[in-house]
């Protein structure tokens, strides 16, 4: 077979492919479907009774923005996975930084707590479990997230995911502050940072099934 017949044996069944949209279009359609959707569940449940006094409270817009730009952080990162040659350090370290924040907000909060009521305060762990509330408030988030990552190919999808799922995660437990109120910094640090956690290291380890390109799945 001549060259020109292999090219064009090769070529002749080739689709068209659309290009894959910068990461900051994506980051923003996603944050565009799910601030929306996380203020409209807020506000079904109801804004809780002590938000104005919450928000007077240095720690606690410490903690929930960042809490928020770990979200942002995580699922900018997790859609740049998706892009052939990018640089891994960066994009693992960027919702690290909110993400370390938010831990010590969490963790300064139990210190102050423990100095005033000792391990007394441990009680509140186990009568107020926030992680479904979490997944919950995140399901929309975390949906919307492996679609748009889909649209790309990750090379790493364990990564992906578990970003994927700490953008959501993070960004519904920011959401769950307005409503749910009544949180120690105990149940903040276990539940919310401790529950984000957990949620991404599950997803990463489902991540080959979760952010499979729909190109490499087998035809039916």
């Amino acid at each position: 077979m001549k060259t020109e017949d292999l090219i064009h044996s090769l070529s002749a069944d080739l689709a068209p492919v659309r290009r894959l949209p910068p990461v900051r279009h994506r980051l923003a359609l996603w944050l565009a479907v799910s601030l929306p959707c996380l203020m409209t569940i807020a506000l079904l449940f109801g804004l809780r009774p002590d938000l104005a006094q919450c928000l007077a409270d240095q720690r606690f817009i410490i903690g929930n923005t960042a809490a928020l730009l770990t979200g942002i952080a995580a699922a900018w990162a997790a859609l740049a996975t998706t892009v052939p040659g990018f640089s891994r350090l960066p994009v693992i370290a960027l919702p690290l930084v909110p993400a370390l924040v938010w831990l010590i907000s969490a963790g300064e909060g139990c210190w102050r707590q423990w100095q005033l009521s000792g391990w007394s305060g441990l009680d509140s762990i186990l009568h107020q479990k926030c992680l479904p509330e979490i997944i919950g408030t995140g399901l929309i988030p975390a949906l919307a997230l492996i679609v748009l990552s889909r649209r790309g190919a990750s090379l790493h999808p364990g990564l992906t995911a578990g970003l994927a799922a700490l953008a959501a995660a993070a960004i519904g437990s920011a959401a769950l502050s307005l409503f749910h109120g009544g949180d120690t910094a105990w149940v903040t640090l276990t539940w919310h940072v401790g529950g984000a956690g957990l949620i991404s290291a599950l997803a990463a380890l489902a991540g080959p099934r979760l952010v499979r390109h729909p190109a490499s799945f087998p035809p039916a």
